[in-house]
C-alpha cells in the first residue's frame, strides 16, 4: 500500500490523523505504518466503537448453577478408573499443552513477559522453568514428551524466544515442543473513535484477550501440528500458576469416561467476594459469570450443605478435545470492551500520559466458548494442589504467596 492508497482508506473512515506522524518517521517505519493500516480492519473497528458506547443491554436470561463433580469425593474406584484411562492417553502421546503467556511483568515490577519472572525461590526459577519442570516430570513418568505450545504476544514474542534460547530451552527437547505462536491483536480508540497513535508514530494495538487462542492456533498452524502428531486433547492454561498439572490423568480420564468434549478443573472461592468467574448455566447452556456480573444474593447463595451454590471458580484449567477446538475456531467469540488509561501521541507529537480512562481495548474470552458447547464437564480441584497464581506485587495472588505455595506444596511431595 503507498501513501496515496493509506490516505484513501482513512480518509473514509475519519482516521487520517494517523498520518500527521508520517513525515517523522524515517522510511522503513513510514513503509511499516502503512503496512499496518492496510492490515487493519477499519470496518471492524467502527463496529465495535458502536457497540462500546451503547449503555449495556439488559438480558433476560434464566441462570442456574452448574453442576460438578468434586475429586475430593470420588471412590477409590472412581479415581482408579479415571486415572487409569487418562493415563492411557498420555502414554499414547494423546495430549498436548498450550500455556497462554503473552503478559507483560509490568504489575510485578518486571519489564520483561510475565513467565520470566522470578518469585523469589532460593534456585532463582523463573515461572517458565517450573512449568517446565512440572512438563518434564511427566514425561519422564509416562515415557513421552508432551508437545509444549507457548502462545506469546507482538509485544513479548521476541523476548520469550530469547529467553528459552539463551536458557538452551531448560533442556526440554526443541525438536518435540516449543512451538511458538503469537496471539492477535486489535487496535485501540479513543472516546471519539479514532484510533490511538503510540509514542512510535504507529497505531496503537492491545491483545485481543485469552479467548483470542482459538484463531491464534488456528492461524499460526497449531491446530494442523497438533493433529499430525495424532494430539486428541489439549490442556490450556495461563503462564502465571506455578502449580499447574499440566498432565493430570485424573481430569483427563474424567473427561474421557464421561465424553466430555471440554472439561475444566475448578477451584471454590473463598469467599462469596472473591474476584473470580464461576460457573453456572445460562439459559441452560454452560457459561462463566464474572464476578462484576453476578448479584450480591447469588454470590452469596449455599446449597443444603452450606456450600455456595455459584462457587465453582473458573481459573483457566481448561480440557478440550481437538474436535472441539476446531469447532469453536470457526465460530466469532464476542468481543467485551473494557475501558482503560492509555498513553498515546497527540497530533504534535507529544506522549500524553491520561489521569483517567480515555481508551477502548477490545478482547475475546475463552469461556464464552463454553457456551457452543451443548454440555462440558466440571470437576472441582484443590487449591492448594492445583492453583497458585502471580498477578499482583504484593498481597494476594503475589509472588510472596506463590512462592509460599509453591514450597508448601513439594515440601508435602
Amino acid at each position: 500500500m503507498n501513501f496515496d492508497e493509506a490516505k484513501f482508506i482513512l480518509e473514509k473512515y475519519g482516521q487520517t490523523h494517523i498520518l500527521k506522524s508520517y513525515e517523522r518517521l524515517n522510511s522503513e517505519d513510514k513503509e511499516k505504518l502503512l503496512n499496518q493500516i492496510s492490515k487493519t480492519d477499519f470496518e471492524k473497528i467502527s463496529e465495535l466503537y458502536e457497540n462500546a458506547k451503547k449503555p449495556a443491554e439488559t438480558e433476560s436470561a434464566v441462570i442456574e448453577p452448574a453442576k460438578y463433580v468434586d475429586s475430593a469425593k470420588l471412590s477409590e474406584e472412581e479415581k482408579a478408573e479415571y486415572i487409569r484411562l487418562g493415563e492411557e492417553a498420555i502414554k499414547s502421546g494423546k495430549l498436548a499443552v498450550v500455556t497462554m503467556a503473552g503478559g507483560q511483568g509490568t504489575r510485578l515490577g518486571h519489564s520483561g513477559p510475565k513467565g520470566t519472572f522470578d518469585i523469589g525461590l532460593d534456585s532463582h526459577k523463573s515461572i517458565f522453568e517450573i512449568q517446565n519442570d512440572i512438563l518434564k516430570e511427566a514425561n519422564e513418568k509416562y515415557g513421552v514428551t508432551i508437545p509444549w505450545y507457548i502462545m506469546t504476544s507482538k509485544e513479548n514474542d521476541s523476548d520469550t524466544k530469547k529467553f528459552f534460547e539463551e536458557k538452551n530451552y531448560f533442556g526440554y527437547p526443541k525438536k518435540e515442543a516449543n512451538f511458538f505462536f503469537k496471539q492477535g491483536e486489535l487496535p485501540m480508540i479513543d472516546e471519539e473513535g479514532k484510533l490511538i497513535i503510540n509514542e512510535n508514530g504507529f497505531i496503537k494495538e492491545a491483545a485481543d484477550g485469552h479467548g483470542g487462542v482459538f484463531e491464534a492456533m488456528a492461524a499460526n498452524g497449531v491446530l494442523d501440528d497438533m493433529r499430525k502428531r495424532n494430539i486428541e486433547w489439549v490442556f490450556i492454561a495461563a503462564v502465571d500458576n506455578v502449580l499447574v498439572k499440566m498432565a493430570d490423568p485424573l481430569f483427563i480420564g474424567y473427561a474421557i469416561k464421561n465424553n466430555f468434549k471440554v472439561a475444566s478443573k475448578t477451584i471454590p472461592k473463598k469467599s462469596p467476594s472473591e474476584r473470580v468467574g464461576v460457573f453456572c448455566k445460562k439459559n441452560g447452556r454452560p457459561y462463566v459469570i464474572e464476578y462484576t456480573e453476578i448479584s450480591e444474593e447469588q454470590a452469596n447463595a449455599r446449597d443444603e450443605n452450606g456450600e455456595l451454590l455459584y462457587g465453582e471458580g473458573h481459573v483457566l484449567l481448561n480440557l478440550f478435545n481437538i474436535e472441539a477446538l476446531e469447532e469453536v475456531e470457526k465460530y466469532k467469540l464476542p468481543y467485551h470492551t473494557a475501558h482503560k488509561k492509555s498513553s498515546y501521541m497527540n497530533e504534535d507529537g507529544e506522549i500524553v500520559q491520561p489521569e483517567k480512562p480515555n481508551a477502548y481495548k477490545f478482547e475475546t474470552f475463552l469461556f464464552d466458548a463454553f457456551a457452543k458447547m451443548p454440555e462440558i464437564g466440571l470437576i472441582r480441584g484443590k487449591r492448594e494442589v492445583d492453583f497458585s497464581v502471580v498477578k499482583n506485587a504484593e498481597g494476594d495472588d503475589s509472588p510472596e504467596t506463590a512462592k509460599r505455595d509453591y514450597i508448601k506444596f513439594h515440601n508435602q511431595g
